[in-house]
């Protein structure tokens, strides 16, 4: 059937339009192509700040910044710095003070994690979980930043007080690894060492905590075997203790204070 001059460019436009709605209609758009995302390579220098607003003072190539207490203008002050920046998100555990911690019902929320305020969530609820990380990771993209670091992966492996496994783990742990390729952004693998081989797939690039200290180093070779960054840190070990190893492994490793403020002791 033909059709009246512009009725194709009013059809088209409606299509487009239904695409854009096809969320409320209970279904997700694809991922965005993987060609477009940042890919860090092994042996980047980097920086982790959590503790506020960045200090950008390290005269570094990436930045591992909190995502809640960074603004769009924090990001693009590093960008135009020739910085690439990742937002830090807990995705395992509720935090107390959070602008969005009213969002997680008393039913998910679990014993605490040892840090003041936080409590593990029931990882087996995706279908609550779910929407409450798609509107942080949302946030991440609309700052502008580049990757994604999701932290508490591994609650399967912590008493939670809830009765987690290790497949419960993996298809959260994918589905994290999802909802950031499909909003155009890299996912590091926080920690989560025994499930590396399940996951190097899904995700580019790796933050580790002390493996120096329990000597694990070695474990995340798959990920520079891959050409994948591995971005390490100790709080205990001296820096003469684990950089021998750390540059033969290819990590890109530094000493930092727990408290993440911006003082680093790189290899």
């Amino acid at each position: 059937m033909r059709t009246r001059p512009g009725t194709l460019a009013t059809l088209l436009l409606a299509a487009a339009l239904l695409a854009g709605c096809a969320r409320t209609e209970g279904r997700t758009a694809p991922p965005e192509p993987a060609d477009r995302r940042w890919r860090p390579a092994p042996g980047l220098a980097w920086q982790w700040q959590l503790d506020g607003r960045v200090t950008p003072s390290a005269d570094v190539p990436v930045y591992d910044i909190d995502g809640f207490e960074n603004s769009r203008d924090d990001v693009a002050r590093l960008h135009r710095d020739g910085r690439k920046v990742i937002c830090y998100i807990n995705v395992g555990a509720w935090e107390r003070f959070r602008p969005d911690q009213a969002d997680f019902p008393a039913s998910v929320l679990g014993r605490t994690n040892g840090w003041e305020g936080e409590r593990w969530l029931d990882i087996r609820r995706l279908d609550v979980l779910r929407p409450i990380m798609e509107r942080r990771f949302d946030m991440c993209r609309e700052k502008g930043f580049d990757a994604v670091e999701p932290d508490l992966v591994e609650g399967y492996g912590n008493d939670t007080g809830f009765p987690l496994t290790a497949g419960d783990q993996l298809r959260f742990n994918r589905m994290i690894a999802d909802l950031a390729h499909r909003r155009g952004l890299s996912v590091g693998l926080k920690n989560d060492l025994p499930q590396i081989p399940q996951l190097l797939a899904h995700f580019d690039f790796a933050v580790n905590e002390e493996c120096a200290q329990y000597g694990e180093c070695a474990r995340l070779t798959p990920f520079i075997e891959a050409g994948k960054a591995v971005f390490h840190v100790e709080y205990k070990e001296k820096n003469s203790a684990f950089c021998a190893e750390s540059r033969r492994l290819g990590l890109s490793s530094m000493r930092k204070r727990l408290d993440l403020d911006v003082w680093r002791q790189p290899c």
